[in-house]
């Protein structure tokens, strides 16, 4: 089983729940055991790539400026690519320069998706139902690329793919160990930081930074082995 295996289940999906004049936005970054995956909740008619006439990487947040401002505030983007990308409108995105953004999101070990993957025409707020129908496949992402820890966006997201009621304000920091497929892995759950929850993005920095700091850092400098 592979990312693109999943591809046409998405599509499928996106038929049945999403715009008909849209296509499926799927995921993108890095895909062997990268070192967070980020789990948002569904795409928009502002990702350019949604088009039916883009031919490209359809990945999340293309064409779209303010989920950079997280990324490039946790360190996990190249400032030049950062200022290009507040630089021109969002129409104006090419293929070529969506590779360069998502070469940059692999460069720094993260892979971004979407827990559904049915564009819709706007930011209209979807039943758990739905999302539920896609949740399978997340947890077969999640076994395909492997991460080493998972971040859900959220009280939506992360009460569904947690299995349990989530107020992400009750939760910060704290760790949720779930058993996917047969393999264990590390969520924790943070503030959206964008659309209406803007005003939370100081405390979804102030979050991902503390997990990047101690489940990141900290592990890598544990298996520094130092010759005497």
């Amino acid at each position: 089983m592979t990312l693109e295996d999943l591809k046409p289940k998405y599509d499928k999906l996106q038929k049945k729940y999403g715009a008909k004049e849209l296509d499926s936005i799927y995921n993108g970054g890095c895909d062997i055991n990268p070192d967070i995956c980020f789990v948002f909740m569904n795409p928009t008619g502002r990702n350019i790539a949604s088009s039916k006439e883009w031919k490209g990487l359809k990945s999340p947040w293309i064409g779209t400026k303010n989920i950079w401002d997280l990324f490039v505030l946790l360190n996990l983007l190249d400032k030049e690519i950062y200022s290009n990308i507040k630089s021109i409108k969002g129409c104006d995105w090419t293929e070529e320069f969506a590779n360069k953004v998502y070469e940059n999101v692999k460069k720094h070990k993260y892979f971004i998706t979407n827990l559904g993957k049915c564009t819709q025409v706007d930011a209209r707020a979807l039943p758990d139902s739905v999302y539920k129908e896609y949740l399978d496949l997340l947890k077969l992402e999640f076994n395909i690329i492997n991460p080493k820890v998972i971040i859900l966006f959220g009280n939506q997201v992360s009460s569904i793919v947690l299995d349990e009621k989530i107020s992400v304000s009750q939760v910060r920091k704290r760790c949720f160990i779930k058993d996917i497929n047969g393999t264990e892995y590390k969520f924790y759950s943070v503030y959206y930081p964008v659309g209406n929850g803007r005003i939370n993005i100081d405390k979804s920095i102030e979050d991902i930074k503390w997990i990047i700091d101690n489940e990141i850092e900290k592990n890598k400098n544990s298996r520094t082995v130092y010759s005497p």
